[in-house]
């Protein structure tokens, strides 16, 4: 050969690896970045080519499926009780992509998930279309209705747990939206009710979940958490030693009173007395003396400081550091920079009422196939230990107190059952000028001593004035009702 051909030969050689080198780097490394790519349309075509899995709650679905119309993409996803399950399930649009237990889960409930391949290889060797599998939740139907409806038009959230395990029975936030609305593409009618529900187009921001992605200020319902921490550190004995509490009290380095609400007993009053007339000079001076560095502890022990996933996201709730003793007695009484979820407060409720065993969060029992072979299961995991069973056991008679009469929270009280509970309400806007938000936290305990079911519960927008407080008239019917659902239905 000579020596031009040798040139040519080598040349359309280095062209042929050229061209192999490139085909498979394209079928091997860039697959998946080029599968998943949002331009490539032919996925988004196959993502609804088959009716997508179900969300079940007690053994029922709460979403479906059901033909598109005008459109190439041949399903879309329809919901059951769209505004009352969207904290938990989320969204999916064909349009604006998908949301929490729909995003998260999103291979499962479209089949593409690689833990399905036999299942889906046996069913196209027996010519049956790929199928999405299940998510199963933890979620009890009744909480979530007597959540729901209770907070009505109100601005809120409920969170419940169940202490023994870490389940979530309720997760409940209003206003609402019905994820149906723009589960298509239609410009028209998906994009309008999209940009309506908006924070910018709408300031009471409906897609906001207010039981996992708000923090508020918990006021006096932080009180237990201090409770806590004096008796983790051996600040007060018990609960019925008086406490070295003056009244009025100045906070240390000012010469600001830390106010009570009233005239209320809380002169030297015991830690029982404190919270159940909600004492902030008792739980204040507390704070001050444990310090910054021991409330932060047992703040933390509780869960907050870190975000919970369950799994979906919760934000994370905040007690700070790096306070002097006037900060940390308010952050003490959940005002200042004390900031938290509902899902927290739920989980500083169920940790008392499970004798101080804190236990993960979580509202996915299982997945499934199709066919509910089960793929995936979750177990109770121990979280933390807040508190000792015998501290724990005492926080649990002074939260029952506060639901007796001359307590703040009676209009929570359940015949037959014994419950514990703490009112608050939290302060906020530039001095205090925004109404109160309104809370209540609490746990039910049957006879046999088990407890199924720990709420919490804020109400934004309440005029939440003392006679409120005192009869925890905003929150604590809405999580009575709550623990009352948990409990009939396991009757």
């Amino acid at each position: 050969m000579n020596k031009p051909l040798r040139r040519i030969a080598i040349f359309c050689g280095l062209l042929v690896l050229a061209l192999l080198i490139r085909d498979n780097w394209l079928q091997y490394v860039q697959a998946d970045e080029l599968r998943t790519d949002p331009k490539n349309r032919r996925v988004t075509i196959e993502r609804y080519a088959t009716p997508r899995g179900d969300i079940i709650v007690d053994g029922d679905p709460i979403t479906g499926s059901k033909k598109s119309t005008n459109s190439d993409f041949e399903y879309k996803r329809t919901y059951k009780n769209g505004p009352m399950w969207a904290p938990v399930t989320g969204y999916v649009s064909q349009a604006f992509g998908a949301s929490q237990l729909e995003n998260i889960d999103d291979g499962i409930l479209t089949g593409n998930d690689d833990r399905l391949f036999f299942r889906n290889t046996l069913d196209m060797v027996t010519g049956k279309k790929k199928q999405g599998g299940n998510v199963v939740t933890t979620l009890n139907g009744a909480a979530q209705k007597a959540a729901f409806e209770g907070l009505g038009d109100k601005k809120g959230a409920v969170a419940a747990i169940d202490p023994k395990t870490g389940a979530i029975l309720a997760l409940a936030s209003t206003p609402s939206y019905d994820p149906s609305t723009f589960a298509g593409n239609s410009t028209n009618t998906d994009g309008k009710a999209w940009n309506k529900l908006q924070k910018k187009n709408n300031p009471d921001d409906p897609m906001l979940n207010r039981a996992l992605r708000e923090t508020y200020p918990p006021g006096s319902t932080f009180k237990v958490v201090t409770a806590a921490a004096a008796l983790e550190n051996g600040l007060v004995p018990d609960a019925d030693t008086k406490t070295d509490s003056p009244d009025p009290w100045t906070m240390p380095g000012t010469t600001t009173v830390l106010p009570n609400e009233g005239n209320l007993p809380c002169k030297n009053a015991t830690l029982r007395v404190a919270l159940q007339v909600s004492c902030n000079s008792v739980f204040g001076k507390v704070g001050a003396d444990l310090g910054n560095d021991k409330m932060l502890e047992e703040a933390k022990k509780f869960g907050f400081g870190s975000e919970q996933f369950t799994p979906v996201r919760s934000n994370a709730s905040v007690f700070s550091d790096d306070m002097n003793k006037s900060q940390t007695a308010l952050s003490s009484i959940g005002q200042y920079n004390t900031a938290a979820t509902p899902l927290q407060m739920a989980m500083v409720a169920s940790a008392v009422a499970n004798d101080g065993t804190l236990m993960k969060p979580y509202m996915v029992s299982e997945l499934s196939t199709h066919n509910l072979d089960v793929i995936e299961h979750t177990d109770p995991q121990k979280l933390s230990q807040p508190l000792s069973q015998k501290n724990a056991q005492v926080l649990q008679s002074m939260m029952e107190t506060v639901i007796k009469p001359g307590g703040t929270g009676t209009r929570a009280a359940i015949p037959g059952v014994t419950v514990g509970g703490k009112t608050g309400t939290a302060q906020h806007g530039i001095d205090n000028s925004e109404k109160p938000y309104a809370w209540f936290i609490s746990y039910a305990k049957l006879s046999d001593g088990s407890s199924p079911v720990a709420v919490a519960v804020v109400v934004e927008d309440g005029s939440a004035n003392r006679d409120d407080i005192s009869g925890g008239g905003l929150a604590a019917p809405i999580a009575r009702d709550v623990m009352k659902a948990v409990i009939d239905s396991k009757k």
